[in-house]
């Protein structure tokens, strides 16, 4: 029924159990899957000289992070057998990465955890979830912790 699986990770612990359902999906349907961490490049705001310097040590930790929580995402599908691609993708918007990734990989479900930020910075953010269901064109299988 699900050909390919596209599987959005933060390293959060609700991402983790996202991860646990797609591996369950997966292995039902026999399907492929892509794990995605979406990066926004221009997160940090600054002007001049320390906004570059700030920019470059944003974007190296965010890169740190984001290769952290895939590598530990590839590893549970791997060791369950499942071929899993994986890549950092770069979005002004992070549910706007989402959705463009679904729709080039060729994704028919998205498996996401509910909520991966905490406290204030979500209520300043948004929820992406939310985001991505609100304009997703494909079904989300939305893992709650």
């Amino acid at each position: 029924m699900f050909k390919h699986i596209l599987v959005p990770v933060d390293g959060s612990s609700t991402a983790g159990q996202a991860i646990g359902k797609a591996i369950a999906v997966a292995e039902a349907f026999k399907s492929a899957v892509t794990i995605i961490y979406v990066i926004d490049p221009y997160a940090f705001s600054g002007v001049g000289a320390d906004f570059s310097y700030g920019q470059a040590e944003y974007l190296s930790a965010a890169t740190a992070e984001a290769n952290e929580a895939i590598n530990h995402a590839k590893q549970a599908f791997l060791d369950h057998g499942i071929t899993v691609t994986a890549s950092v993708v770069e979005g002004h918007a992070i549910y706007r990465g989402i959705l463009e990734t679904a729709e080039s990989v060729g994704a028919d479900l998205l498996v996401m955890g509910s909520h991966g930020r905490r406290g204030l910075e979500r209520l300043v953010l948004g929820s992406v979830t939310a985001q991505v269901l609100s304009h997703a064109h494909l079904p989300v299988l939305v893992v709650r912790d």
